[in-house]
């Protein structure tokens, strides 16, 4: 199918799942994580979670999406960026490729992601913008699937649209 961007808030869209930048501990945190857990349901998605925690840097999960209009919540955690030099790239690829092979697995026919690890885990935005078109752009030579990567900042949205 294709990759498409957006800047709607991840939690109203009208997908098969959506894609949680988690911590291992599978935790409510802040930003997008956090505005997930208010939007399916705190209570019931942390029972949910605590199930499944604590995951590997890379490795994704899956749970019910409850409130959301999604029907499943994929969480999967980001490398903290160190640099560059503690293999963030290949964890980071392996976020985006083990929650698309997740969804494939659950028969989800779209999916939509945040810009894992670019908040407050200090991935540049730029650098993990490749790293997520890229991998998913490989993904979808080979699996049809419509993947919508959100983007909150015009500049980015901008970036992304020149990537493809």
């Amino acid at each position: 199918m294709a990759l498409k961007f957006s800047q709607e808030d991840i939690t109203q869209l009208k997908v098969d799942a959506i894609v949680n930048a988690a911590n291992t501990q599978l935790l409510a945190g802040g930003g997008v994580c956090g505005a997930i857990f208010r939007a399916a349901g705190h209570q019931q998605l942390q029972a949910a979670c605590n199930k499944l925690s604590p995951i590997q840097t890379g490795e994704a999960v899956i749970t019910n999406g409850f409130n959301l209009p999604a029907k499943f919540i994929i969480h999967t955690a980001g490398p903290i960026w160190n640099g560059g030099t503690g293999g963030e790239e290949n964890l980071l690829r392996a976020c985006y490729s083990n929650s698309l092979k997740l969804a494939v697995e659950k028969n989800c026919r779209s999916v939509a992601f945040p810009l894992i690890s670019s908040g407050i885990y200090g991935y540049p935005p730029n650098d993990a913008l490749a790293v997520a078109v890229d991998e998913i752009k490989n993904f979808l030579k080979q699996h049809d699937l419509e993947v919508t990567l959100t983007l909150m900042k015009k500049a980015l949205l901008d970036r992304a649209i020149s990537l493809v």
